[in-house]
């Protein structure tokens, strides 16, 4: 097929695919968003494609991996006690606003406790994981010494939870403790030891 330049119409009519040598066309002759997805062969683009300083929204990654969307750490060195048989406060908490209520938290945390009993009766000492007001999870030790003397125990508190809190709104989660009854008791950051607590987002 004859090549025909139409001057009046503005047109070149007759080239086939190819008709083109290699470098004729570069960026500056394609218009301006010119270049579709359709244009673009599946499986072309690759890292090296991408730059560095690229700020891609983590909601355009697809996959059936979670993501860890952002990390939250808290920490304490405050000494608290009881010797109460209802939960209290320990003073580790962390708060954390998930970006989609889709997302889960992994909850992970790492404190030591002092378990002290001066009876001869078995006692147990309970911790446990709460998000605002809801207990999560919990665990427990038991001290039987079979004497009236005093004893101390060291128990640590390594509990992880993977929660789905169903929401974007601030969620605080913090750990408790007690004594099953009188003549025990048990601390937290005795000598001003460091309790942590980290909270990872996950995405869905």
């Amino acid at each position: 097929m004859a090549i025909v330049f139409d001057s009046d119409a503005g047109t070149i009519s007759g080239l086939s695919v190819g008709g083109l040598p290699d470098g004729i066309v570069d960026g500056d002759m394609l218009a301006a968003n010119a270049v579709t997805a359709g244009k673009i062969v599946d499986g072309t683009i690759v890292n090296a494609d991408i730059n560095s300083s690229a700020a891609i929204a983590g909601s355009k990654i697809s996959g059936s991996f979670g993501k860890v969307l952002q990390v939250i750490y808290g920490t304490t060195n405050t000494t608290a006690q009881t010797g109460g048989s209802n939960y209290v406060d320990t003073g580790l908490t962390a708060a954390i606003t998930p970006s989609a209520t889709s997302s889960k938290v992994l909850v992970l945390i790492s404190q030591n406790l002092v378990f002290k009993t001066d009876t001869s009766s078995e006692r147990e000492v309970y911790w446990n994981i709460v998000r605002n007001s809801t207990q999560l999870v919990i665990a427990s030790s038991t001290m039987d010494v079979n004497s009236g003397d005093q004893f101390k125990n060291s128990v640590f508190n390594g509990l992880n939870f993977l929660d789905s809190p169903n929401t974007t709104s601030a969620t605080t989660y913090k750990t408790q403790m007690k004594v099953s009854a009188g003549s025990s008791d048990v601390y937290v950051q005795t000598n001003s030891t460091n309790s942590t607590m980290i909270l990872l987002e996950i995405g869905a």
